[in-house]
């Protein structure tokens, strides 16, 4: 409980930031001088720059080298202006704590060695704390804090939602069908709930720690619940916990962000699990987003993010057409859809963040 009331009496500080940060300010739905533009994936495998100190480490190695993960996190602060800087991190590294052996392959993606197959898996799986676990990420953010304080550039910090968690420990990688996921969640209904039940209390542990660290905005990954599950088997597996997240989350006193891929056909249903802020992907036009959640609540997004793969006749009325539908309203934060790709062309970027600024400078 002292821990949670530190970040509690930290909340002036935050609002008083919020005076000035585009970013945050759109992230309370308060009126700006111009839309508020971050990228997802912005630090990444598309940038020359990433790729040279990725050829000298591993990805797990600059996750937990604060000083790589805070020069990485930089690089599209510096490079394209940008208004808001994630911590450069994944949303796997959590589980290496909890007891899981997890290694990224070259090529290949996430590995987990020992995945969940039973219950007793399950109820070996420990819940450390972050500040022992995670100490590179919170001391990167502490890095990037310090480096940002006076550009009036947000941090951001993040956290996968419990399924997408699940599903890669389940899995022990990436999944198409998520076949070992949901047979688990079927088969093994209570030993399902202890699961996410874990994850929930690391997750949300985690997140905190970041606020503390200096995270200004925090953002949950769902990334795989939307692609797997109907609307009946999400309200039944996977809402509760979301729920109890995101009301554990809520007081950091900073706006969290709730980004749930693929819940179009249930949209409202994921969004009322909670986060003051909706992260969009491109499956629906924003606007008629918007309206089924409300206009009273911020989003951010949602530009498809391979329109940054095409030229620039294709790619500027399609920033347009985003922006045309968000109708100058208070509360919108430009982003893609979902992650920047390896093959995104450099100047692309560069020249969507200068576009959106030149448009909706007020």
């Amino acid at each position: 409980m002292a821990e949670r009331g530190a970040v509690t009496a930290s909340t002036a500080v935050a609002i008083e930031a919020e005076a000035t940060s585009l970013f945050l300010r759109a992230c309370r739905g308060l009126p700006v001088d111009r839309t508020p533009v971050w990228l997802l994936r912005q630090a990444g495998r598309y940038q020359p720059e990433y790729r040279a100190i990725r050829e000298k480490h591993s990805l797990l190695e600059m996750i937990r080298t604060p000083e790589l993960a805070a020069q990485v996190t930089l690089l599209p602060v510096d490079s394209f202006g940008v208004d808001a800087a994630i911590v450069f991190s994944d949303i796997l590294p959590p589980l290496v704590g909890m007891g899981l052996d997890l290694d990224f392959v070259k090529g290949d993606g996430p590995r987990i060695a020992n995945p969940i197959v039973s219950r007793r898996d399950v109820d070996l799986l420990a819940a450390p704390p972050a500040e022992e676990t995670m100490s590179g990420t919170l001391d990167a953010i502490r890095i990037v804090r310090s480096e940002l304080e006076s550009r009036d550039v947000s941090v951001i910090g993040f956290a996968g939602a419990p399924f997408t968690l699940a599903s890669y420990a389940i899995e022990g990688s990436t999944s198409k069908d998520f076949a070992r996921t949901k047979a688990f969640m079927l088969s093994e209904p209570a030993a399902w709930r202890r699961l996410l039940g874990k994850l929930v209390t690391v997750q949300a542990d985690y997140l905190l720690a970041q606020a503390r660290a200096g995270a200004q905005a925090l953002q949950v990954f769902d990334s795989w619940a939307g692609r797997a599950l109907g609307r009946a088997d999400y309200l039944r597996y996977v809402a509760p916990h979301n729920r109890e997240l995101y009301a554990k989350v809520a007081t950091a006193g900073v706006p969290v962000i709730n980004f749930s891929l693929g819940v179009g056909a249930y949209l409202t249903d994921a969004v009322g699990c909670g986060g003051d802020v909706v992260g969009l992907d491109w499956t629906l036009p924003l606007d008629e987003a918007w309206e089924r959640i409300g206009f009273d609540r911020p989003v951010q997004g949602n530009l498809d993010p391979a329109s940054l793969l095409g030229p620039w006749r294709e790619l500027g009325p399609r920033i347009d057409d985003v922006l045309a539908r968000a109708g100058g309203r208070p509360g919108h934060v430009f982003n893609v859809g979902h992650g920047l790709t390896p093959q995104t062309p450099v100047d692309n970027v560069r020249r969507l963040v200068e576009h959106v600024r030149e448009r909706t400078s007020r």
